[in-house]
């Protein structure tokens, strides 16, 4: 498993060059928007809900000793809650919203790594790559939350939860992972036979949303450039473990 995550990250390295090599940042620029718009205005909600989550927390606590402590600890605790949920709505809604935008991304690349133009593919509109990123995410955000919940509680259990943050960035890394590689997996699966694939391969798409999820600590930089080269990155690797398990139907290749 670790060393498929590295691989995972290891896909970012050629990233940006590619991207260049192949002009792609004209289809960024619609997603790249929807990026800064959808991080600003969960941003604001956390600024103003983290406070409320903390002072509601911190009623459990009877007593006047340590009482400042305990709300020290919990507005803490109703930080880290709000960040964390509203990084899953954050990744789900870009996602889900860019997949039109994606899609051509990912087929450019993989035309580059497999040398051919044309492919047996499944031919999907703009409409229905939209509903399969909206389906992916919605299914993949009920599903994280299932088990993201359970681990924020468990960050009132000493020692615990320590263990319940590494556990929480893995989810939320596969999920990321989960959503960049189904932008290539579209063109050559169903719905079902995609989150199959990627259950086989979890390590890369941990790999791809660790390196997701950092992108986001860096201030505006992050929202700008988490979409271009994760997608990227996720591209590079998911045409590779095609390639690899012979599932690409190549029909012309180039001369």
């Amino acid at each position: 498993m670790i060393n498929t995550i590295l691989k995972g990250i290891q896909a970012y390295t050629g990233a940006l060059a590619l991207i260049s090599k192949l002009k792609l940042w004209k289809y960024f620029f619609i997603p790249i928007i929807i990026s800064i718009v959808t991080a600003t205005l969960i941003a604001l909600s956390a600024y103003g809900l983290s406070d409320n989550i903390g002072n509601f927390i911190a009623r459990i606590w009877p007593w006047d000793f340590g009482k400042d402590t305990f709300t020290w600890i919990s507005t803490f605790i109703g930080v880290i809650v709000v960040l964390a949920i509203g990084l899953i709505l954050y990744k789900h809604i870009i996602m889900a919203l860019s997949a039109p935008f994606m899609s051509p991304v990912s087929e450019k690349i993989e035309a580059h790594l497999t040398g051919v133009t044309k492919h047996n593919h499944r031919k999907t509109s703009f409409q229905e790559q939209l509903w399969r990123g909206i389906r992916i995410n919605f299914r993949n955000l009920g599903k994280e939350l299932l088990i993201t919940v359970p681990l924020l509680l468990l960050k009132f259990v000493p020692v615990v939860n320590i263990f319940s943050i590494i556990l929480l960035v893995m989810v939320q890394a596969y999920y990321a992972g989960f959503g960049n590689m189904d932008y290539t997996l579209e063109r050559h699966f169903k719905y079902r036979e995609s989150v199959k694939f990627i259950r086989r391969h979890r390590g890369i798409a941990i790999g791809n949303g660790l390196v997701f999820i950092l992108f986001l600590i860096i201030p505006v930089i992050g929202v700008i450039l988490v979409l271009p080269m994760s997608v990227t990155a996720a591209s590079i690797k998911t045409v590779e473990l095609l390639k690899k398990d012979a599932l690409l139907n190549i029909t012309n290749p180039l001369v």
